[in-house]
């Protein structure tokens, strides 16, 4: 299992969120870019850079995902706002390695399934749920499309990969959704990366230990943010 580092972008800046919510955003001073050479320094060996404006559909951060890419030489999984094949090539070519899409899984089948075929593997399925009840655009909008059901979906689409956010433990340090986790897994063979809630070293050690194989990376922000976390002490514990 692997530690993926997550920064997240707000007009050029490093934010966390709780749940989402934008009425919680902390701002992290400083140079997503360092940021990003400090998470390399410290081990990591991808990276996971969602951009928020993109996602609330209030502007894009291209420039910053560009240069984060261009300045580690490890992966960078690259999300947010990425609605149609022209967004996802864009993102290529600023240098992410895979795009993960989301809200269009739901929003438009078609734009996302043409995204698929033109991508192949470096398309990762973003699915994010409170519970079963999927949201999108940014975790604001609340949709009645069941967590499951778009999994196996999206599965049969030939999509590898998911990164699967229990939305209410995003933020909140309360650890991961194993038992969500474990019922995503038994529903595909997609490798999954799980998301949302991890505070300390137990929440991934437990992950390790609890979850399905298939589960075989996990996404950490606020906890490194914070510092209840050391992101070189975590790769090594759970490598």
């Amino acid at each position: 299992m692997i530690v993926i580092p997550a920064i997240d972008l707000r007009v050029g800046k490093c934010v966390r969120m709780m749940q989402g919510d934008p009425t919680t955003e902390v701002v992290y001073d400083g140079d997503p870019v360092e940021r990003a050479k400090a998470f390399v320094r410290a081990g990591a060996t991808r990276l996971h850079v969602i951009d928020l404006d993109g996602a609330f559909g209030s502007g894009e951060n291209h420039d910053a995902i560009a240069r984060i890419c261009a300045a580690v030489d490890i992966p960078v999984e690259v999300g947010g706002g990425i609605r149609t094949i022209d967004h996802a090539k864009a993102r290529i070519a600023a240098g992410a390695a895979a795009v993960i899409i989301g809200s269009v899984l739901v929003d438009d089948e078609r734009a996302a399934r043409n995204i698929v075929a033109q991508l192949g593997e470096r398309v990762i399925a973003g699915i994010d749920a409170r519970g079963t009840q999927v949201a999108t655009h940014g975790w604001q909008e609340r949709t009645p499309v069941d967590r499951d059901a778009l999994v196996k979906r999206v599965a049969q689409w030939g999509i590898g990969r998911v990164v699967f956010t229990e939305i209410r433990r995003d933020g909140m340090g309360d650890g991961y959704d194993i038992d969500a986790l474990r019922a995503i897994a038994a529903l595909t063979e997609m490798r999954i990366t799980a998301s949302g809630g991890a505070r300390k070293m137990d929440d991934l050690l437990l992950l390790k230990r609890e979850a399905p194989a298939s589960v075989d990376s996990c996404v950490v922000g606020s906890a490194l943010y914070q510092g209840t976390l050391d992101l070189a002490k975590a790769i090594a514990a759970i490598a």
